[in-house]
């Protein structure tokens, strides 16, 4: 499947072809800290068909195995843009929510289980409100 995305400000733009069957959500506390939320939802690319336009910023991050893995972000907006192998990628995780096409690939699996977050499996038990009934919560004192 071709798919399009950028950052939030547009200095980032991509393109690549990817199987959406291979859409996952990761729940590593890793992911959690990047993300901002209880888990990063992504999908590989191969190297060869991820074509980048703008010049991301890295962040390489060292594994507790010792492996470096590249975090690129939009410096300009802070949009999470893809990780990769910080030496030689040969595929490109991308962002679910940089692309275009978000809609149509749901995650196929869930990795890194046991870090996640149990309130935010299931949130279809919360009220729903529409951005238009939006109200700021109460705060509590």
């Amino acid at each position: 499947m071709k798919v399009h995305g950028e950052c939030h400000c547009g200095a980032i733009t991509y393109e690549a072809e990817i199987d959406p069957g291979l859409a996952v959500i990761c729940h590593c506390t890793d992911c959690q800290i990047f993300s901002g939320s209880p888990f990063r939802a992504t999908v590989p690319a191969p190297a060869e068909s991820f074509n980048l336009n703008g010049a991301p910023r890295l962040y390489v991050k060292v594994a507790e195995s010792g492996r470096k893995r590249a975090q690129a972000f939009c410096s300009t907006c802070g949009s999470s843009i893809y990780s990769a192998d910080a030496e030689a990628p040969t595929r490109y995780n991308i962002r679910l929510g940089s692309l275009r096409e978000r809609a149509e690939i749901a995650a196929q699996a869930q990795i890194w289980r046991s870090s996640a977050q149990e309130w935010a499996l299931n949130v279809s038990a919360l009220p729903a409100r529409s951005q238009d009934d939006f109200v700021e919560p109460p705060r509590r004192t």
